[in-house]
């Protein structure tokens, strides 16, 4: 008997045929590669039970000046914070008035109520909170009425909308009633979605306010998801809504009770997104309005006085300005690095650097055809640049290259077109991997991931739906949250006099403590590793007998089960032999001859885990046939 070792390479490879990679990795789930070798990635649990509404696209942690840890996200129905251990609404108000609201429609026995208000501005799924209600209305009391915050069901016109009340009206017909209302501000979609509107098509092609089938791009009209751009100022944070404004929440103003957030005064209001610049501190705003006008320029670059995020208005005093860029339609995303900001549009890389009056900023394209697919869709780790295109991954180190990706065709081909954009990047530093979470065509939300590390230069992919990730640093572990589109689950209540919300459409979003334990929030978090078809050293044109199987286990818990595959030929029919392997395993016993083998590793179990090392086996010759 002869003991034989099989090296396989790290990483998963996808761009061959799974018999064409020999001595390679072909298809994984949940599996890493770390100093060369395979192992289950870490599990995860809940950080808190409660519940967002909507999907988290947009995250930033850091440390108050008291040393007090914060966490704020944006869904696209809200914007909250993480806090004392505890989520807070802090979405900001668009529009108060008192006594806007001149009256109340009700059908009987029903809980739906029509309120008339000719200012409200709003679109269906956007949140009002109503008060001072001048009395019953149609059987509903006031106090049941009034104190809640309400998700818009309907918006009937510009003067009407739909509300889900607590309590059923006693009769049909219109109520006299007045009340104030709060509204805040527009929500978006929970995905990049196929949208209505002019120019989708030809004249005539389709009905009014339906969605233009069969229309190519760049003619179809999308609608992009409720992203968010958070970036902290100091020990305060801003938010901005993605085309929308910016935002300014204080700490200090919310050490017992978190406030809402307001907006910033003077700073431009149609914006894709926001950053601050670093030490320099100027507030940066893209695809922003021309000034002076209400115009947006996706294009266009504004950004405020050093040290002050409310002045706006460039003069011979202050460092405020504006920069428009050329190579693109639009621009996508920023990354501060070393010395400078990195700016993303859809087809090119800039510098952005700081130089001084009377500029401020000095603008430099480091790469054409490199453009970045979505606003999150770039991270930056040491002074390099990691980020994904519409059809490659690059990477800037001093100069803009595509990664070589072993899994680039899996990857592009499997990627839902539509929702692409809502694809993000980010980095787990202790693995040294940079991951993107993307949706695929199978789903128009996030559902699977890839992996990079960045040390090692392999590949590893799965299926794992997560939607925002912030690295540890400021928590013990990374924190995400998912997203969980039919999720009913009641969620955080909003800050008060708000105590309740009603009329909530399906839809949350959970946190999660990333590489904590082995398992799945206490479910199995299943792996899965198939290794190429690889021929049996020393076969040739002989067939093999392999009597033994060494299972080669740098670490081992629980169960996990190892599926031998052998055939004589690629296209010949194959022997399986599944074994359950645990730390006392010393040996498999197979009994099978052939000239290919495979070797398949899976954990389906709870408090399952292992790294694998090196395919061993003992063989010896067996003849033609």
């Amino acid at each position: 008997m002869t003991l034989v070792k099989v090296p396989i390479e790290p990483g998963i490879d996808q761009q061959d045929t799974e018999y064409g990679a020999e001595g390679k990795w072909f298809f994984g789930k949940n599996v890493r590669f770390r100093y060369g070798l395979p192992e289950k990635i870490g599990g995860y649990t809940t950080v808190t039970t409660e519940t967002l509404i909507g999907a988290a696209r947009g995250i930033v942690d850091w440390f108050d000046l008291r040393g007090e840890q914060y966490l704020a996200t944006g869904t696209n129905k809200k914007l909250y914070v993480y806090q004392n251990n505890a989520w807070y609404d802090i979405t900001p108000t668009r529009a108060t008035a008192v006594g806007n609201i001149t009256g109340f429609v009700t059908v009987n026995n029903s809980p739906t109520v029509t309120v008339t208000d000719a200012t409200h501005g709003a679109i269906e799924g956007d949140f009002v909170t109503i008060t001072s209600v001048s009395g019953a209305v149609n059987g509903i009391p006031s106090a049941t009425l009034e104190n809640k915050q309400y998700e818009i069901i309907e918006v009937v016109d510009t003067n009407n909308y739909k509300i889900t009340a607590t309590a059923d009206a006693t009769s049909t017909g219109a109520s006299a009633e007045t009340a104030t209302a709060s509204y805040e501000i527009n929500t978006n979609p929970d995905t990049s979605i196929g949208g209505y509107g002019w120019g989708a098509g030809t004249w005539g092609l389709s009905t009014w306010n339906t969605t233009r089938a069969g229309i190519a791009a760049p003619n179809t009209v999308q609608l992009d998801s409720g992203k968010w751009s958070l970036d902290t100022w100091g020990e305060d944070l801003l938010a901005c809504q993605f085309n929308g404004s910016l935002y300014y929440w204080d700490t200090s103003a919310s050490s017992t009770t978190p406030v809402a957030s307001t907006i910033v005064a003077n700073a431009p209001t149609q914006n894709r997104f926001a950053m601050v610049s670093g030490t320099d501190r100027h507030v940066i705003c893209f695809g922003t309005q021309l000034i002076g006008t209400t115009t947006q320029d996706d294009m266009f670059i504004r950004w405020s006085d050093q040290e002050e995020f409310d002045v706006w208005t460039p003069t011979a005093t202050n460092t405020s300005g504006s920069q428009r860029l050329t190579d693109g339609s639009k621009l996508i995303t920023a990354k501060r690095s070393r010395g400078a900001i990195m700016v993303w549009t859809d087809t090119a890389l800039y510098q952005m650097q700081l130089i001084g009056t009377p500029f401020t900023f000095g603008f430099s394209q480091l790469g054409s055809s490199c453009g970045a697919i979505g606003l999150h869709s770039a991270v930056e780790q040491n002074g390099t640049a990691f980020w994904m295109g519409k059809d490659s991954f690059f990477v800037f180190d001093g100069s803009v290259r595509k990664i070589p990706c072993s899994v680039e065709d899996y990857v592009f081909t499997n990627i839902d077109q539509a929702s692409q954009k809502d694809t993000f990047a980010c980095l787990n530093s202790e693995f040294n991997e940079v991951t993107w979470f993307y949706p695929s065509n199978s789903s128009s939300q996030i559902d699977s991931y890839v992996t990079y590390n960045y040390e090692e230069k392999v590949w590893s992919i799965g299926d794992l739906s997560r939607t925002s990730w912030v690295d540890k640093g400021v928590y013990n572990f990374p924190y995400a949250l998912d997203y969980d589109p039919n999720s009913a689950t009641t969620p955080v209540a909003p800050l008060s006099p708000a105590t309740l919300i009603s009329g909530v459409t399906n839809g949350r979003a959970l946190m999660y403590a990333q590489e904590n334990g082995t398992d799945a929030n206490g479910a199995a978090l299943e792996s899965e590793l198939n290794s190429g078809a690889f021929v049996i050293p020393q076969a040739g044109e002989n067939l093999l007998s392999v009597k033994r199987f060494i299972p080669d286990f740098k670490v081992i818990t629980g169960n996990v089960n190892i599926d031998l595959i052998f055939r004589l030929y690629p296209t010949s029919s194959s022997v399986t032999i599944p074994h359950t392997v645990t730390s006392a395993t010393t040996k498999i016993d197979t009994r099978a001859r052939g000239r290919q083998a495979q070797i398949s590793i899976k954990t389906t179990e709870t408090g399952s885990s292992w790294r694998y090392g090196t395919y061993r086996a003992d063989v010896q010759p067996d003849g033609m046939r």
